[in-house]
């Protein structure tokens, strides 16, 4: 699994924990996905930039904690010859609400990265939460990678 990870402003402090355990969680997943061959960009964002992403993209004035765009969703034309690898889409993470949430929720930053990068590559999977049938599936699939990271409440 290729991992590539940026940041929007550069010059948006990370620690070097968080980008590990964004690391850590995303070879998990591809371990139990079997997406060893897959490659997934992670930008690391503000409160300012992904709001602006999330009114141009999903038409919905506020900041969130995580966006997700699928490569697999859109009719692109299959080429060949290329490399053998699955570039499964962008996730992109507010590290300013991943802050927020950690207080608001009682955790740790490690616990609501981890679940919020989970969440993210659920979504490039192809798991939603519209329904309710689809949230309960998805949120039994995020309880199951948090097990297995051994990053539990």
């Amino acid at each position: 699994m290729e991992i590539l990870i940026d940041k929007i402003p550069e010059t948006l402090a990370v620690d070097d924990d968080v980008v590990e355990t964004i690391n850590r969680t995303v070879k998990k997943i591809a371990k139990i996905y079997g997406l060893q061959n897959s490659e997934v960009s992670i930008t690391l964002t503000d409160n300012k930039n992904i709001h602006e992403l999330n009114k141009k993209y999903r038409n919905i004035d506020r900041s969130t904690d995580v966006l997700s765009f699928a490569l697999n969703e859109a009719q692109e034309p299959e080429l060949s010859g290329g490399p053998d690898i699955d570039i499964l889409g962008d996730i992109v993470i507010s590290m300013e609400k991943i802050f927020e949430q950690a207080r608001e929720y009682g955790h740790s930053v490690e616990r609501e990265i981890a679940f919020i990068t989970t969440h993210g590559m659920l979504h490039l999977l192809g798991y939603d939460h519209i329904e309710e049938a689809d949230r309960i599936k998805m949120q039994k699939e995020e309880k199951f990678i948090m097990e297995q990271l051994q990053i539990l409440r």
